[in-house]
């Protein structure tokens, strides 16, 4: 349990460097392109984190509102990309828990060998 404690605490805290260096953006002289360059790694960070509460969490709950921050904030993204011109991210897969997926993939291929 500490190890997990610990990974998810080694997770939160890369994911929170590298937003604080991508917010470090220089200034363009568009204030709307300069929030959106800077909000767009906050709002990663955040799923980044969310991430790490699927990997580590065990609460359902808190687990659920993960899931609905990584979706909320992948829209806000997309909506403040678009708002000011730029193309869309690429799309990454869905988030999960390898071990939990691993094992139902593992059942399913089980069942319709």
């Amino acid at each position: 349990m500490a190890s997990d404690g610990a990974s998810f605490f080694e997770e939160v805290d890369a994911a929170m460097g590298r937003m604080m260096s991508a917010m470090e953006v220089e200034r363009s002289g568009d204030i709307d392109a300069d929030f959106v360059a800077m909000m767009e790694p906050h709002h990663q960070g955040a799923i980044d984190m969310a991430i790490a509460e699927l990997r580590f969490g065990k609460n359902e709950q808190l687990r659920r509102i993960a899931q609905e921050i990584i979706i909320d904030q992948q829209q806000e993204i997309a909506a403040m990309r678009i708002a000011v011109g730029k193309s869309l991210p690429a799309s990454a897969p869905a988030p999960t828990n390898g071990k939990k997926m691993t094992g139902m993939h593992h059942q399913h291929e089980e069942k319709t060998k």
